[in-house]
């Protein structure tokens, strides 16, 4: 018996596979991008921080007195992400988002278009949804390790 197809290449389970594909690949682009990951306080001052981006940092005056900075930014380059694992980090949730948004747009697609996925293609898209969400799981486990 062969399931129901919908207007699109995509059955119904492969339709809710796209739409929960989609949920996740903008939950994780939106954490990815938002600085308030960790929460905290440092000197008094309610502190957070991301993969890349920081919130109410320390910072160093012209007369080398410790002041924090209420503000939200990047850092000023790549270099200046605090430690080497999240540097890593920061390039494996990027490469992680970017497969995720990539399948999650496909399928969103495919649920439009017929013929446009077809077995093989949902079989290598399953595949690079598996390895943008094990880096994104590998980016959470590998970040603790920077706050040696």
């Amino acid at each position: 018996m062969r399931s129901k197809r919908m207007s699109g290449s995509l059955t119904l389970a492969g339709a809710l596979w796209a739409f929960l594909s989609f949920l996740t690949a903008v939950a994780s682009s939106a954490s990815y991008f938002m600085p308030y990951w960790l929460l905290g306080s440092q000197l008094g001052k309610p502190v957070s921080f991301g993969t890349f981006r920081r919130c109410t940092y320390p910072a160093r005056t012209e007369e080398r007195h410790l002041v924090m900075v209420e503000e939200c930014g990047r850092y000023a380059s790549f270099r200046a992400i605090p430690s080497l694992s999240w540097q890593i980090c920061t390039v494996v949730m990027g490469i992680g988002c970017a497969l995720l948004l990539l399948v999650a747009l496909a399928a969103v697609l495919g649920c439009c278009v017929e013929e446009l996925i077809s077995r093989m293609m949902g079989r290598f898209m399953g595949t690079a949804q598996f390895v943008g969400g094990n880096g994104n799981c590998m980016h959470y486990a590998v970040y603790q390790s920077g706050f040696r």
